[in-house]
């Protein structure tokens, strides 16, 4: 029941404002924001990513446009992007025995934060010309997130990169 009023709220917020704030935040940083998060300097929340079995089977007919997909790919266990028509792996084969099965049924066509409409497929689209999301903010993941999930993502405020969780350990990307 959370998860349904949050999607509502995220949804309602998006047409009001085009501007989203996460996690208890107020406000989000800029007019160049469409989504961001809480950014208390204890926080240990990230974003966790979609598990796919098979990403080449899952996502073949889906590409199109999606420039900037982030997944875990449960085939070969690892963090990817879809970029240039292609799959860049952001981690090293991890474990993917932590993930839970969704075995809920899907509906709908997912949310889209920043337009009414979008070409790209996805649960949570973020689509703006001149926004960009602010990733949450956690100093050292790799110490500070106890029980990571595979396909969590931050941004580490210590080493000021991009860190991916592939179930096994931290990646970081400058």
């Amino acid at each position: 029941m959370k998860n349904v009023i949050l999607i509502i709220t995220l949804c309602m917020t998006s047409f009001a404002a085009a501007q989203v704030s996460i996690g208890g935040k107020q406000s989000v940083e800029g007019t160049t924001t469409v989504l961001d998060f809480n950014t208390t300097p204890t926080s240990t929340n990230g974003i966790i990513l979609p598990a796919v079995d098979n990403v080449t089977n899952a996502l073949a007919s889906t590409t199109t446009n999606n420039n900037g997909t982030f997944l875990f790919d449960k085939s070969d266990k690892k963090v990817k992007m879809y970029e240039k028509n292609s799959w860049v792996a952001l981690s090293d084969m991890g474990y993917s025995s932590k993930i839970m099965a969704n075995t809920s049924a899907e509906s709908g066509n997912g949310v889209i934060i920043g337009a009414s409409s979008t070409t790209a497929k996805g649960v949570l689209v973020l689509e703006s010309a001149n926004k960009a999301m602010i990733l949450p903010k956690i100093a050292n993941p790799h110490t500070t997130v106890k029980s990571p999930y595979p396909g969590m993502i931050c941004y580490d405020t210590v080493s000021k990169s991009l860190a991916v969780f592939d179930g096994q350990l931290w990646s970081y990307w400058k």
